[in-house]
């Protein structure tokens, strides 16, 4: 059937072509309605029980996505000068469309408690905007005495104050962010600087530069593979095969992607670089059989046909093992993990398909003239690689005990790398350092409590549990021992507010910086709160029913790591301060929610790879007709995998986002070269019977057609390094490692094991 879809495109070559020009333009036609989407709670599904306790405490508690701002006074930043453009920035952010004015935290809006004969004085810390110099110290020690608002809204040295902007949706942050830039700059005097941080704006920002990234380094990527190819082919027109099967594999899977209604998250924004440099394989080995027969035979038909005979196996398997690798994806947790893995074997498919149709039709269309011109000009060019793999090939086969022993030390050394692998995560190291988004992020948790935020929620059984003194005094507890941990810079709860009140109302007598004895009690001081000040500043600490209380933990890191140890941090404290009667506590939060998808998303697609192991060893053991082959061609795989993550482990690189999506990719590509090796192998053994023959063929054309598309490959990876995004130039790196590692797993391991097992095996190409 394989070779009957060649023979229809080589006698039909323009209907081949024009039936794909015209699907290709109907996937091209629903690029316009692409939608970009860095939302980290959509990374989880819709009932997924984080994602449904995070959305509760949002509704119960009015919390809303933050953007933090951060202004910079190198003289000061209390002085009358400096305040006043502080409160005329607040004032002119209030006015942007989307920010939530009366839940804004900052020195003109957020109230500090006090008292006054005898009653609460609960009113902003910074009243007026024009102040006298008394004025500015006395909102210098009202913030410090405050620890509601100390190292919340200003700095412990005084050189800088904090804004907490909430605003309506996240995908807001971006143009909101834009907007307050252009208010900062506007606004600040000379010695002032500014930052902007927060999950929302890096999240949105890198949704921005990330499209941004795809329509450069796709691009960059393209070129590079097309300059390989004309570098390794010296033929200009060999460039219109494989650039339209690479560009029609993306066009296809990401207008299938888009046309279904599918968001472009990061890592399906990643789907172009993935797919072209896998889209091309499969046209290299075509064009390297073509190029070596086409030389003897002088007739593009023979030898288009007899140049794909050899190959349409191993070029099914290998395509469907990669698509297999992707498609393994679908079992994971992750909804955009799902996306990412069924398109991206879509598009390889694709790219198989127009290796068998469109590729042929093109080549067959090209003038005999020419290609015989050309073809006889580049006589002895191959010699290049013939230099190198030949004695390759002499070595392995002759040394294979010396090759087996050194690749079982390397495995050894791989494995114990791979043992000390940190699986870690943080959406802001996405930007590469020296990013504005970074250096906000160093700055403001330097100067501040913390701008990652996460929320612990304690929950009684009934209406009025929080207002338990007991249990506001546990909560108070448990802030006072998270605090102590270097990764928490702050934290806020109803206790603070309790605590406060009581102190003021008796005229700052230390003894009374305590919660209240009685219910009573807590209850009053929260009705004259709620009556003296902004109801709404309670609202964010204790639901309307008292039945649920929020605290608010400002970090100072968003690793995964950290927010474990936090998570530690308190199981320990519960341990040795067993829980009030009724009470349950509940992590949610941004930086535990990013924390929650990640772990799934790692472990998730760590099952699901594992899963499609032994799909593809299955897959092998069919293709290849035989056990030992099977287990055979998986280990360039294995070694080329053991070798990329070892290394990971070795040089300290976490196991983040990037490296997990890898894992998919390195299963598909890391055994590409072994079937095309293994199966060209066993088929010209099974007409020679001379092992030592067989091996010097498969470092002739075999070989170069392996190397090849190891250059390629490798080498079209590497634009990704020129990105701004930690992510892409993760990738980039890794691939090319890894198509290095298997490229020599290939070439030095399996002539090496064929030398000593092929004859038991092989027995005449049957197993």
């Amino acid at each position: 059937m394989l070779e009957r879809m060649t023979k229809f495109s080589l006698d039909r070559p323009k209907t081949v072509i024009g039936i794909v020009l015209i699907v290709t333009v109907l996937f091209g036609l629903q690029f316009p309605r692409i939608s970009i989407d860095t939302d980290p709670e959509n990374m989880l599904k819709p009932d997924q029980p984080d994602r449904v306790f995070y959305n509760r405490v949002k509704k119960d508690f009015g919390i809303h996505d933050l953007i933090v701002v951060g202004i910079v006074d190198k003289e000061g930043i209390f002085r009358p000068e400096s305040l006043e453009r502080v409160a005329r920035v607040t004032s002119q952010i209030l006015k942007i469309k989307g920010v939530i004015i009366e839940d804004v935290v900052s020195l003109t809006t957020t109230d500090n408690i006090k008292s006054s004969g005898g009653f609460l004085d609960i009113h902003p810390v910074m009243r007026e905007i024009s102040l006298s110099s008394k004025a500015v110290d006395q909102i210098r020690v009202d913030i410090a005495e405050n620890p509601f608002l100390h190292e919340k809204i200003a700095s412990v040295d005084g050189t800088a104050v904090a804004l907490y902007i909430p605003i309506q949706k996240k995908d807001m942050s971006y143009r909101i962010a834009k907007l307050i830039r252009a208010i900062l700059q506007r606004e600040l005097l000379p010695e002032q600087t500014y930052h902007l941080a927060g999950l929302p704006v890096a999240e949105d920002t890198f949704g921005h530069e990330m499209f941004i990234q795809m329509a450069v380094v796709a691009p960059l990527a393209f070129m590079v593979i097309l300059i390989l190819v004309f570098l390794l082919f010296r033929k200009l027109a060999f460039l219109l095969p494989v650039g339209m099967d690479a560009m029609f594999a993306v066009i296809w899977a990401m207008g299938l992607l888009i046309g279904t209604g599918n968001t472009v998250h990061i890592m399906s924004s990643m789907i172009p670089v993935f797919l072209m440099p896998i889209a091309v394989m499969d046209d290299v080995h075509v064009l390297s059989e073509f190029f070596d027969r086409y030389r003897v035979l002088g007739d593009k038909r023979r030898a288009l046909l007899e140049g794909m005979q050899p190959l349409y196996r191993p070029m099914l398997f290998t395509s469907l093992t990669s698509a297999a690798g992707f498609a393994s994806l679908a079992l994971a947790d992750i909804p955009p993990v799902r996306v990412f893995g069924l398109f991206v074997a879509f598009g390889i498919m694709a790219a198989w398909l127009f290796s068998m149709t469109m590729v042929p039709a093109i080549i067959s269309l090209m003038s005999e003239e020419k290609l015989k011109k050309i073809l006889s000009e580049e006589e002895g060019r191959s010699s290049i690689l013939d230099r190198v793999l030949k004695p390759i090939g002499r070595f392995a086969f002759s040394r294979a005990r010396t090759v087996l022993i050194f690749a079982l030390v390397l495995v050894a050394v791989g494995i114990t790398g791979v043992m000390q692998i940190r699986i870690n995560d943080n959406p802001v190291k996405w930007f590469q350092k020296g990013h504005p988004i970074r250096v906000a992020d160093s700055v403001m948790n330097r100067l501040f409590g913390g701008t990652y935020m996460a929320y612990l929620v304690a929950e009684g059984k009934e209406p009025g549990s929080i207002k338990r003194p007991e249990v506001v005094d546990y909560i108070g507890r448990i802030q006072t021992s998270l605090e102590k941990s270097q990764l928490v810079g702050k934290t806020s709860s109803v206790a603070d507010i309790v605590k406060r009140i009581n102190l003021v109302l008796h005229d700052n007598d230390k003894a009374f910086d305590k919660v209240p004895d009685s219910s009573e009690a807590v209850g009053q001081f929260l009705f004259l709160f709620q009556s003296s000040g902004d109801p709404n500043d309670l609202d964010n600490f204790v639901d309307r029913e008292a039945r649920r209380a929020n605290i608010w933990i400002q970090m100072k890191g968003g690793d995964n790591r950290q927010m474990s140890a936090v998570e530690s941090d308190l199981e320990n404290f519960i341990k040795t301060n067993p829980l009030p009667d009724g009470i349950t506590l509940h992590w949610s939060g941004p930086t535990y929610i990013n924390k929650v998808w990640q772990d799934l998303m790692v472990f998730g697609m760590l099952k699901a790879i594992l899963g499609s192991f032994l799909v593809v060893f299955f897959l092998m053991m069919i293709g290849f007709r035989s056990l030992t082959l099977g287990l055979l061609s998986m280990v360039p795989l294995s070694v080329s995998i053991l070798l990329s993550y070892g290394l990971i482990g070795w040089v300290g690189k976490d196991y983040d986002m990037p490296i997990a999506v890898c894992s998919s990719l390195s299963l598909g590509l890391g055994i590409d070269f072994a079937i095309h090796f293994i199966q060209r192998f066993q088929v010209h053994y099974a007409k020679s019977g001379n092992i030592d023959e067989t091996n010097r063929y498969m470092f002739g054309e075999p070989g170069r057609a392996i190397a090849r598309n190891a250059i390629v490959i490798s080498l079209g990876f590497l634009p990704l390094v020129a990105s701004s995004l930690t992510p892409y130039v993760t990738v980039g790196l890794f691939f090319a490692l890894l198509m290095a590692f298997s490229t020599i797993s290939t070439l030095f391991i399996l002539p090496a094991a064929l030398r000593i097992v092929g004859p038991r095996i092989l027995n005449g190409g049957k197993s």
